[in-house]
């Protein structure tokens, strides 16, 4: 079941980039705006479906935010700054022409020098929650924004085939347009799933108290936890790589 899900998000994705390549070729041709304007629908649309795909540290933002103190709006928040930050950092890569990206066949788009340094880093953010929760520092200094960030350094290679193609036809303002809408698509998809992992985290802190269990120690026990996966995740990938 999950497979089948997962092949049509990838199959509507093969679409939509289709349909991308198409419009990015058309605008260069006739360089209307209006025409542009009107498939940015598709930009978001394109955003939101890459980002249920594997990737977009979706299961690191779940992670954090569960074991964290974060709100509702500031959980939000972060995925915004993630969705940002995974979009931006594509496009800087495209524009400025780093000799970070991977230019092989099977690794193409990716920039592995700044991946294994935001995964190494989030692996030291899976160590200080854990060393949070045994009380070794204080919890009320949550800086969600950072942590955004920093999981959000590993670029989105979609985003930078579309500013690379676009650059190439002479077009970069409209690789930026794109660019700009499907960030709106990857940070809807990532605000959801911030606000499902507070609303769980919540509902589970409160079903945990009803059965003698104090909101603090819930708190410390889901903040370990989310540490050592947090931990886990980034080691696991930087020696992966």
């Amino acid at each position: 079941m999950a497979g089948d899900i997962l092949g049509a998000l990838v199959a509507i994705q093969g679409e939509i980039n289709k349909s991308v390549s198409a419009d990015l070729a058309a605008f260069a041709q006739t360089r209307n705006w209006l025409n542009l304007a009107v498939v940015m629908p598709l930009g978001v649309l394109f955003g939101a479906v890459h980002a249920l795909t594997p990737g977009h540290s979706k299961s690191i933002l779940a992670s954090y935010i569960a074991g964290s103190t974060l709100s509702l709006a500031r959980g939000i928040g972060v995925a915004a700054v993630l969705s940002f930050t995974h979009i931006m950092s594509a496009v800087l890569i495209a524009v400025l022409a780093l000799p970070l990206v991977t230019r092989t066949l099977v690794g193409a788009g990716r920039a592995p020098l700044i991946e294994d340094l935001s995964r190494g880093i989030i692996a030291l953010i899976g160590l200080w929650m854990i060393a949070r929760a045994w009380g070794f520092m204080s919890r009320h200094h949550e800086n969600g924004a950072m942590f955004g960030v920093i999981a959000g350094l590993i670029p989105c290679p979609l985003t930078l085939f579309t500013m690379v193609l676009a650059i190439s036809r002479g077009v970069p303002e409209a690789g930026l347009v794109f660019a700009f809408a499907m960030m709106l698509g990857v940070a809807l998809t990532l605000s959801v799933l911030a606000a499902l992992s507070v609303l769980a985290r919540d509902r589970l802190a409160g079903l945990l108290a009803r059965h003698g269990a104090t909101f603090a120690a819930t708190g410390r026990a889901l903040e370990a936890a989310a540490g050592v996966l947090l931990l886990a995740f980034g080691l696991r990938q930087v020696f992966a790589g």
